[in-house]
């Protein structure tokens, strides 16, 4: 489960996904599978959360890594690329953006 502290020890991550839906559960099923059968036993890998929002046009991820080498390591992995290629088809974007946390209350 995903603990937001400051100061933060690690990488946090927030990717948001633009769809539609018609492809919302097959992009938050992929999303789901790629977690649980791959990203999640990656060295480095914290926790994560998929969100979706009411119209499910949008699906946000949070993820937390322990340094952000580990989390480009993941997504340069042929893997993952492969899995992104397909997450790709699902959506109409998708950008993961690195954060550092500058404030929890």
């Amino acid at each position: 489960m995903p603990q937001i502290t400051f100061p933060a020890k690690g990488q946090t991550v927030l990717t948001t996904f633009e769809t539609t839906p018609g492809t919302c559960q097959d992009l938050l099923d992929a999303l789901t599978s790629a977690y649980s059968d791959f990203i999640s036993k990656q060295p480095g890998f914290i926790s994560a959360g998929l969100h979706v929002n009411d119209a499910q046009t949008r699906i946000a991820n949070y993820s937390q890594w322990q340094r952000r080498e580990d989390f480009q390591a993941m997504l340069r992995s042929d893997v993952m690329r492969e899995r992104n290629r397909h997450i790709n088809a699902l959506c109409r974007s998708f950008e993961p953006v690195m954060y550092d946390v500058a404030a929890v209350f």
